[in-house]
């Protein structure tokens, strides 16, 4: 069932809600946002699914409808009522923020919301002036003069760069010279002259993040708590990588100490700015209080994938509040949620390697996985006229696998016994995720005051 162009169709969900079809024009940069844009197709809305990167322009074939030029489709789209745009990615914040004066309902961000992800130092410099904890930052215009730096204020830094797409940049001194820090920096001059680099200063204790949807006016839907695992082999070992995989919860204490001492005082920015999307900022947490590292003004990857699992509304009427400024009461599911990355190679690199690219090998669902598609969420995937799934790109994201449960150790369970189920020739991922939480960071957390559910394993 479709609404013709003018009308509004309706119909009664399986939980109660009330969902309004609308044409919905979804703008991606490098597939963030894939698998929502189907699941908004599921619903029974109108969607043309436009991905801005054209190496990744194969994938999702057979899945969503999709358009080679997002712009030459606003007039289809449309504005008003059962018409929405959503944006995956930062920026094209000044891009959202001309179309929302122009009556278009937007969804992702705002120029300055974007900022906040895209130059870390003015990150820094707001988090400070709103009141947040902040760690030494400064962006250095050069490979060289980074050196420089390293070997003048001597520390164990932590090597960054602006953005989201330099992660194979990543480095986290081990020597509080910084003697290992330099000896990096030596090595990306040989490939890198005039890069930005980002240097922060290392702090320890457990890595954590909290995020929230945003109106523009005010928060929507609970607060998130999340635990990313960046690194490639289980037990932190290995390259940093995007992420490989998140354990994460809903929280619905506006009390909530890591919520206060981040979200809570960052709102008026918020607010001033316009944003209307999800935000998140990712912190250390040790004894001495909360630091944050950095914020994503975006969807997180794999964290949305995670989010279909814990919500319960659907995700049209959702967005839709979020984008024309409105509150929403969002149903949602208590208790903890995994999500786990699965790979192929050239992953986690970024430069196509000859050889080892797997684009058009099948992946191959047994009957125990079709059962439980909506646990699978597809990113460099399509499907042929005959029904069979494939790799349909060469980055090597293929899909992930969510689960949720009361608790940690039974819905790792859960997961990693769905991940059986799935055969993808090459395929790889972690199978420690949410285990560092249960025997490490669960006390920590608790012992500092952060953290309030009892039940783990």
């Amino acid at each position: 069932m479709r609404g013709l162009p003018g009308l509004n169709f309706v119909f009664l969900l399986n939980y109660g809600t009330l969902l309004i079809f609308m044409r919905i024009l979804f703008v991606s940069y490098d597939l963030i946002g894939a698998d929502i844009a189907c699941r908004l197709k599921q619903e029974g809305h109108d969607v043309k699914f436009h991905i801005i990167e054209k190496d990744r322009r194969d994938n999702l074939e057979n899945l969503v409808p999709k358009t080679v030029d997002w712009k030459k489709e606003l007039v289809w789209v449309g504005k008003g009522e059962n018409s929405l745009i959503i944006f995956d990615n930062v920026g094209y914040g000044k891009k959202q923020d001309q179309l929302r004066k122009k009556g278009y309902s937007v969804f992702g961000g705002c120029e300055l919301g974007d900022k906040l992800e895209e130059n870390r130092q003015f990150g820094k410099e707001v988090f400070g002036h709103y009141g947040l904890n902040t760690v030494p930052l400064i962006n250095i215009d050069s490979v060289q003069d980074a050196i420089n730096f390293v070997k003048r204020n001597p520390h164990a830094w932590v090597i960054k760069q602006n953005g989201n797409d330099g992660k194979d940049f990543s480095y986290v001194g081990e020597f509080d010279d910084g003697h290992d820090i330099v000896n990096v920096l030596e090595n990306f001059k040989l490939r890198y002259t005039d890069t930005v680099i980002t240097l922060q200063q290392k702090i320890t204790g457990v890595e954590i993040g909290v995020g929230r949807y945003f109106n523009g006016h005010d928060w929507v839907g609970p607060i998130e708590i999340n635990i990313e695992h960046k690194k490639l082999y289980p037990g932190d070992l290995g390259s940093t990588t995007g992420e490989m995989g998140t354990l994460a919860w809903y929280d619905d204490d506006e009390k909530n100490k890591l919520f206060q001492e981040t979200l809570a005082k960052i709102k008026p920015y918020l607010e001033e700015v316009d944003f209307r999307g999800d935000f998140d900022i990712n912190c250390i947490v040790n004894e001495e209080g909360v630091f944050p590292l950095e914020a994503t003004a975006r969807f997180g990857s794999p964290i949305i994938h995670l989010h279909t699992e814990i919500h319960q509304s659907p995700w049209g009427d959702f967005l839709k509040a979020i984008a024309d400024g409105k509150p929403y009461d969002l149903k949602w599911r208590k208790g903890y949620g995994i999500v786990v990355l699965v790979t192929v190679p050239p992953f986690p690199y970024n430069q196509k390697a000859k050889g080892v690219c797997w684009k058009g090998i099948n992946v191959y669902f047994d009957e125990e996985a079709k059962k439980n598609l909506e646990h699978i969420h597809f990113e460099e995937m399509s499907v042929d006229r005959h029904g069979q799934y494939y790799i349909s790109g060469d980055h090597g994201y293929i899909l992930y696998v969510t689960e949720m449960g009361k608790k940690v150790k039974d819905v790792m369970t859960k997961t990693y016994d769905l991940l059986k189920h799935i055969y993808i020739p090459k395929m790889f991922y972690r199978n420690d995720i949410g285990l560092k939480f249960i025997n490490e960071d669960y006390v920590k957390l608790k012992r500092w005051g952060y953290i309030k559910e009892p039940k783990i394993k």
